[in-house]
């Protein structure tokens, strides 16, 4: 459906922010509001002056009766006092010069037009006439004990002179200010009506405000929210968007994400049916598994390719059957139905295990049955994929053989090397024996044969040592490895050793250098093991320290273990040649190292020493040389009493 454009005198407000939109429905009424309280305002301030000024004129008024009223009195009792010479009648006289002061002050200030002002000027001189004149007939008639009626008749006439100016000056000011008081109050109701009929209009300006503002609302934001309301629910429902104007503001921004998600999701749609389709088309056709479904009480309702190959039934043969018939009759009776339940509460099941095919030929089978629910978790049926493992099966039991007949090839190997070392023992023994024998007696022969009798007793001890060292190799795979494990002291056990060592070291035209640990340590081990260990590692690294100048022992902590060190700065060790440090009769480097002896047993058998003792050997290259650190532990382990143990129940 297509909606019609927006008109263009409506773009700008169509294109305009929310927030815009909303400050102007809001505050257009609230602005004619203001408005109309502004005008109210200045109506009822400009009233109040007006009021003012004409409560000023009638007070003007009521001061200037209030002077000439007064003065009036002033004279009468100027007059009485003169012809009686009675102080009572000064009162008024008195009583006039205390008030006159205050009201002339009162009229300078409340008189503000300029005409009445000029008026007042000319009666503040009539007055002061009129004052001076009273004080002068008072003064005269203080002055002599007898006054003329000549002199009294012309003070009087003065005086009402005198008073009819003041009188005359009142009329003045008064005729002006009723002429100003009659234009203020003319002023004061023509701004009343004035500001009636503003306010008239502010209010019919307010009104058009609020009706154009609810115009507004409803054409920008109500309006079109319904409409997007509307496209909201064809999109939940799937069906196509009303297509709306493009604007900018953030309801025309959501109505575009709007369409663009709502092509985005038939995009999907379709991507996802296309899906299904290329997903059905694959299961249908894998040949390599078999892939099914099955109903929630266990029926087969769909077949594909691979569970035909596999198992021999056609897909009208097996649709609507019970997946039991796929097991042997051993296990038909619970294997099923604990599986679906496995899979209905864990969510999958995995078993391998025989299987039956269509022929009653067995297969050993993979099988993964998952539990297929819908959105709100409600169980639709399982899945179930199959694979014929058979071939693997057979691959493993051949294999399983092959390994039970290397194991009984290397304890066959193990019984042979340790009977051929106890029969070589004898005659050895013997041979070592008379070489002894011999060396004792040794100054009795010749140069030659002398030679020939150190000749035999190194080549005695040195066949002594790889029988030794075959015997131990054959106990350790044997598991009967004898072990004593006692507590023992670091820094006494590591000066023994560099004793021991020391002329071995010292044969090479090396130095032997020994650093002892700062804080106390004490290792758990065999002692006799322990030692042949380290002694095996500082042999070698004299042995091939052909390039070096010394020899380094080391002991210190490290967490539950003691690290032993022993380290040279000869030629090392090939990086290549590290993987095979540990391998038993494996000589590296024999070119270069020919005239060594050695039988390629002492690495190996140094850590499988170790490693029964519960520690570790391992190399570590140095920038020159070598480092091999030998690990035991500080506390005693269950491993360690168990394999002593071992060896015990072994011999």
């Amino acid at each position: 459906m297509q909606q019609q454009p927006v008109k263009p005198s409506l773009r700008f407000w169509a294109d305009r922010p929310l927030t815009f939109k909303g400050l102007v429905v809001i505050a257009l009424p609230l602005a004619v509001l203001l408005g109309s309280l502004v005008s109210l305002y200045l109506a009822s301030d400009a009233e109040s002056r007006a009021e003012d000024d004409v409560r000023r004129a009638f007070a003007i008024q009521r001061d200037t009766y209030q002077v000439h009223a007064l003065l009036a009195e002033a004279a009468a009792g100027v007059r009485g006092y003169v012809l009686t010479r009675e102080d009572r009648f000064l009162e008024p006289y008195r009583r006039a010069e205390a008030d006159l002061p205050a009201t002339m002050e009162r009229l300078d200030i409340a008189i503000e037009d300029q005409v009445v002002r000029g008026h007042f000027e000319d009666l503040r001189l009539v007055v002061a006439q009129k004052r001076e004149g009273l004080r002068s007939t008072i003064e005269l008639a203080e002055g002599s004990a007898a006054i003329g009626p000549q002199e009294v008749e012309r003070s009087f006439a003065a005086n009402k002179q005198e008073l009819d100016a003041v009188r005359s000056e009142i009329e003045d000011v008064q005729r002006t200010e009723a002429i100003v008081l009659e234009r203020r109050q003319r002023l004061v109701d023509e701004v009343r009506t004035g500001f009636l009929r503003l306010t008239a209009v502010s209010a019919a300006i307010g009104l058009l405000g609020s009706i154009i503002g609810v115009y507004l609302f409803s054409t920008g934001i109500v309006r079109r929210v319904s409409r997007l309301e509307d496209n909201a629910g064809k999109l939940a429902r799937g069906e196509r968007l009303i297509d709306l104007p493009e604007e900018a503001d953030e309801i025309g921004r959501l109505a575009q994400r709007l369409g663009r998600a709502s092509a985005l999701l038939r995009a999907r749609e379709d991507d996802l049916r296309e899906s299904e389709e290329r997903f059905r088309l694959v299961i249908e056709r894998v040949r390599d598994y078999g892939i099914f479904t099955l109903d929630k009480q266990g029926t087969v309702t769909s077949w594909n390719l691979g569970a035909e190959r596999i198992k021999g039934w056609h897909a009208d043969e097996i649709l609507g059957q019970h997946f039991s018939r796929f097991y042997p009759e051993e296990t038909r009776d619970y294997l099923p139905a604990e599986m679906l339940e496995r899979a209905r509460e864990e969510g999958a099941a995995e078993d391998e295990g025989w299987r039956v095919r269509k022929d009653g030929s067995r297969f050993w089978a993979n099988v993964v049955i998952t539990a297929l629910r819908d959105e709100g978790g409600e169980l639709q049926g399982f899945a179930k994929v199959t694979r014929d493992m058979s071939e693997r099966r057979r691959s493993e039991e051949a294999l399983r053989l092959a390994r039970e007949e290397a194991v009984a090839a290397n304890r066959a190997k193990s019984d042979f090397l340790s009977r051929t070392s106890h029969e070589l023992r004898t005659p050895l023994n013997a041979i070592l024996g008379f070489g002894q024998l011999l060396e004792i007696a040794e100054e009795e022969f010749e140069h030659p044969h002398r030679e020939a009798i150190g000749q035999i007793a190194k080549a005695g001890r040195h066949l002594l040592s790889l029988i030794n060292d075959l015997l131990d190799i054959s106990s350790i795979e044997a598991g009967a490895t004898e072990l004593e494990i006692e507590p023992i002291d670091v820094a006494p056990f590591l000066e023994d050793m560099h004793a021991l060592a020391a002329p071995i070291v010292s044969s090479a035209g090396l130095k032997f250098d020994l650093d002892q640990s700062q804080e106390p340590l004490t290792i758990y081990a065999d002692r006799r093991r322990a030692t042949q260990v380290i002694l095996n590692l500082i042999g070698n690294a004299a042995k091939y320290n052909r390039t070096g100048k010394r020899v380094r022992l080391s002991a210190d902590a490290e967490g539950d273990l003691v690290r032993f060190v022993v380290e040279d700065d000869g030629p090392g060790i090939a990086e290549a040649d590290v993987p095979r440090l540990f391998t038993a009769f494996d000589r590296l480097g024999q070119q270069d190292r020919a005239r060594v002896e050695g039988t390629g047993l002492g690495l190996a058998l140094s850590k499988s020493l170790a490693e029964s003792m519960g520690g570790d050997l391992r190399y570590e290259p140095a920038n020159p040389g070598a480092r091999f650190c030998f690990t035991l532990s500080r506390v005693l382990r269950e491993a360690q009493v168990t394999s002593a143990g071992d060896a015990e129940m072994a011999k």
